[in-house]
């Protein structure tokens, strides 16, 4: 059972027609202004656990929103009919809405020329056999090999297997009316194992655009099964301040933060530890992250962002210089900028590295802290404040000694991403950040 490129295509385009639709009987009810978008998204998710079916779920969803506005009084509507009668009441829902909100001066559409003027074709769908026997046919192979490989795996907390098909659309009073087709299929395994008294938990995963460029079901489990062996007979370390590589796997959370304290909604608000960086430097000299919207077959490629915006390469830190603001047109009228394409979120980032491979960058920090899980929320986006459970390994000499648990890892921000001493070759592409490990120059470790 697998979606027919030329049925969803189809569909694709009637669902336009039905934006365009949605825009110009709301230009008649006499707005100033329109926009409309709606997501779609179908496909399956099955769980197995111990060689038995636990779930099996068929889902489909989406749905269609619809805001006007009245000057500057904003309504939004939404439906999941997609009918002509449903979506005029949605239009009708918005319309009265606007006529009772309290006028924003900030709000409005995006810039008419800032729309997206091309519409490229960056290979982001992939139909895959979406039956509950080729799902579960790949979740039982995962889990039943990893089970095999190593007897110290006593128990499994599940493998899984997902594969969805859609679309979105968006559309505006502009005149702009644009849609694409994407997909995502992944595969998942979590395994426990036990030495002695004591049991561990790790995973791994696999996810893109294209089924065929999964992992096979035997590298997931290996994979996990090592991660999950390697845990054991953990120890604890001593309170000290020392090296830590964030390995590649979460370094994509550090530049996450970065993310967060850049980005429109925070720096109007004041609640960003860099409000006010633009132009000054956030990250060390030698480290550049570049934005590519338009690689074909990435995760986080978008041909126009969720306000019709084009979207396009840019330099977001060049030299450890912050280049941009992450805005969509709301913030950028506060902070009274030009919007950048980032309704929605960030459209990849590539990081440059340094060193060739994580064990190469092991033996640049020689004795320290390689952090390979994070738990906790402690991270203070307003002043910079992080603190954060950690697990992972302890090296001297460039070598993992022993794995640690029950540690908390400490520091500010602002130093961490300033601190960083190099990057490690060993890339993570499942993510809308890509970067290999993260050497930093010192964090505080919580120990005993």
């Amino acid at each position: 059972m697998i979606p027919d490129i030329k049925e969803l295509s189809i569909e694709l385009h009637d669902v336009e027609e039905a934006v365009a639709d949605a825009i110009k009987y709301a230009n008649k009810l006499g707005v100033s202004a329109s926009e409309c978008a709606i997501s779609r998204s179908s496909g399956i998710n099955v769980g197995t656990r111990l060689g038995e079916v636990e779930t099996v779920e068929f889902n489909q969803d989406g749905a269609l929103g619809i805001t006007v506005f009245r000057g500057q009084q904003k309504g939004s509507a939404s439906t999941t009919d997609l009918t002509a009668k449903a979506i005029r009441a949605a239009v009708e829902k918005a319309n009265d809405i606007a006529r009772f909100t309290s006028p924003d001066p900030y709000a409005g559409l995006a810039p008419a020329e800032l729309m997206a003027t091309e519409i490229p074709d960056l290979d982001l769908c992939h139909p895959a056999d979406q039956s509950a026997e080729f799902a579960l046919e790949q979740a039982l192979a995962c889990e039943q090999h990893a089970l095999q490989l190593d007897p110290r795996i006593v128990n499994s907390d599940g493998a899984g297997y997902s594969s969805h098909v859609g679309y979105r659309v968006y559309g505006n009073s502009h005149g702009f009316v644009a849609g694409y087709l994407q997909s995502r299929h992944s595969l998942s395994c979590a395994l426990i194992a036990k030495s002695g008294d004591a049991m561990q938990r790790d995973y791994s995963y696999t996810v893109a655009r294209n089924r065929d460029d999964l992992w096979s079901p035997e590298y997931v489990a290996k994979d996990a099964v090592d991660a999950t062996i390697s845990r054991l007979d953990s120890k604890k370390i001593a309170t000290a301040k020392v090296p830590i590589i964030f390995r590649a796997d979460v370094a994509n959370s550090l530049f996450g933060h970065l993310v967060a304290g850049i980005s429109g909604g925070s720096l109007y608000r004041k609640s960003s530890f860099l409000v006010d960086h633009l132009g000054k430097q956030v990250l060390p000299e030698w480290l550049t992250i570049t934005e590519r919207p338009h690689l074909a077959g990435a995760l986080a490629s978008s041909p126009f962002d969720h306000e019709g915006l084009a979207t396009r390469d840019r330099e977001i830190v060049a030299d450890g210089i912050l280049q941009t603001y992450l805005l969509t047109s709301y913030s950028a009228r506060k902070l009274n900028m030009q919007p950048t394409g980032h309704a929605g979120g960030i459209h990849t980032w590539e990081v440059n590295t340094q060193v060739d491979d994580l064990a190469a960058l092991c033996k640049q920090m020689g004795t320290g802290l390689l952090v390979t899980e994070l738990m906790g929320q402690g991270v203070n986006i307003v002043n910079g404040d992080y603190s954060r459970g950690a697990a992972g390994f302890w090296i001297e000499n460039g070598e993992i000694q022993y794995p640690v648990e029950e540690i908390t890892i400490a520091g500010n921000l602002k130093d961490m991403l300033q601190n960083i001493v190099a990057i490690a070759g060993d890339v993570d592409m499942r993510h809308g950040v890509r970067t290999g490990s993260v050497l930093l120059e010192e964090m505080r470790i919580a120990g005993v």
